[in-house]
């Protein structure tokens, strides 16, 4: 589960929430919030309940500038093995833009191999885009360093932008992908509860092994009853 689904009950009681996804069967998480807590006190919740983290959401500003080496050391109190970027400044929205990007997170992921973690990049519908003829994805792709840089795809945004189908990016990019964000549209194109929609999950997991897939986190952005969701 990523907890970005759960942030409404997570604010209220965040070791309750938790303790009601083990109950219902989940293994792993994506922190995306924390709600006030430490990440210590949030590791403790997680080992209390036997679920681990497995990344944190970080934003781009910090994991470019000083506060990486107390995010990465964060990201280890957490237990988990992956530092994400969850957006981009809509002012690098360009070809020129997410070059600097790639720059950016080769440097970062350097210091986070260093430290014994990867650096991903998660997307949005934006970063599907083709700009003065250059697919913006396909810059971050190409420019990083497969060894230093890797992408968590959020399934539906991919889909939804229309120019990077899921399983073609795991065929053209092996191993690129350890982590997935497993979000489902409605006919209507808003967001599903999983299984509930229109996108073929089979047929993009049917080369998910390629792209490198280690975990596939559960997300919905806006549900009506997170726990409803969850279940779901």
């Amino acid at each position: 589960m990523h907890l970005y689904t759960m942030r409404t009950p997570l604010a209220v009681d965040f070791a309750g929430t938790l303790e009601q996804l083990a109950e219902i069967g989940y293994a792993t998480v994506g922190v995306s919030g924390r709600h006030g807590n430490s990440p210590a006190a949030i590791r403790q919740m997680l080992d209390r309940v036997r679920l681990k983290a497995v990344l944190e959401h970080v934003g781009y500003d910090i994991v470019t500038g000083s506060g990486l080496p107390r995010a990465l050391e964060d990201v280890h109190t957490l237990g988990g093995r992956w530092i994400v970027v969850p957006s981009l400044p809509g002012s690098l929205h360009s070809p020129a833009g997410y070059r600097e990007v790639a720059r950016q997170f080769n440097r970062a992921g350097l210091a986070a191999r260093e430290s014994g973690l990867k650096l991903l990049y998660h997307n949005h519908g934006g970063d599907h885009e083709v700009v003065d003829g250059v697919g913006l994805y396909d810059i971050l792709l190409a420019e990083t360093d497969p060894e230093l840089v890797g992408f968590e795809l959020d399934l539906y945004w991919a889909a939804k932008g229309g120019s990077s189908a899921p399983g073609e990016l795991f065929v053209r990019h092996p191993g690129r992908f350890p982590a997935l964000h497993v979000k489902d549209m409605a006919p209507n194109g808003d967001f599903a509860d999983v299984g509930s929609g229109v996108l073929d999950f089979p047929e993009m997991f049917d080369t998910a092994r390629r792209g490198g897939v280690r975990q596939w986190l559960v997300e919905h952005d806006a549900p009506a009853d997170p726990f409803a969701s969850a279940r779901a």
